[in-house]
């Protein structure tokens, strides 16, 4: 474990909230949806990713408000959104052993997906792959932002906490769409 150590067990709390709260939701609109889930974030955890990840959905419902439905391209849309956010709040650079050495080639995967008119599952599908080796990319790293940054050369040889959590909504995300 690099870091405080504690970035599962603030975002086990931070989704169980999210868990409780969400049916309490009770219109359709994915922005709304997505601003509950950002806003739970923020107040529930801890450390730099509840704001990071509050950032992420508020940046996504705001792409997405009174929208029921998505298109790819929306799809796409809102995770940049919400991944532009992202790095307007933390600066994050690739190769900064962060979450966003995840989102940066997702995106880009997604773009290509989109561009080549690939249905959504088989999107999702490749994004998820393209973060599970981009997760395992973060490890012979050294941290440059957050706690893990103050153990310098220490931080080498472990997977990056936020991008595994990115790669894990990712993987979320897929499995919402499979349905």
């Amino acid at each position: 474990a690099i870091g405080d150590a504690d970035h599962g067990i603030n975002m086990a709390r931070g989704f169980g909230k999210v868990m409780e709260k969400l049916p309490t939701v009770t219109d359709k609109d994915i922005g709304n949806i997505l601003k509950t889930v950002g806003m739970t974030l923020i107040s529930t955890v801890g450390g730099a990713s509840g704001p990071l990840y509050g950032t992420f959905f508020t940046r996504a419902a705001a792409e997405t408000a009174s929208k029921e439905v998505l298109s790819n391209a929306e799809l796409v849309a809102l995770l940049k959104a919400g991944v532009d956010g992202i790095v307007q709040r933390g600066r994050p650079q690739l190769g900064d052993k962060t979450m966003y050495d995840v989102w940066a080639p997702v995106l880009q995967s997604l773009q290509t997906s989109l561009d080549a008119g690939k249905e959504t599952v088989e999107m999702m599908k490749t994004a998820v792959s393209v973060a599970e080796q981009a997760v395992k990319n973060t490890i012979p790293l050294q941290a440059k932002k957050g706690r893990a940054s103050y153990l310098g050369e220490r931080s080498i040889g472990h997977q990056d906490p936020g991008a595994t959590s990115a790669a894990l909504l990712l993987a979320a995300l897929r499995d919402a769409v499979k349905g």
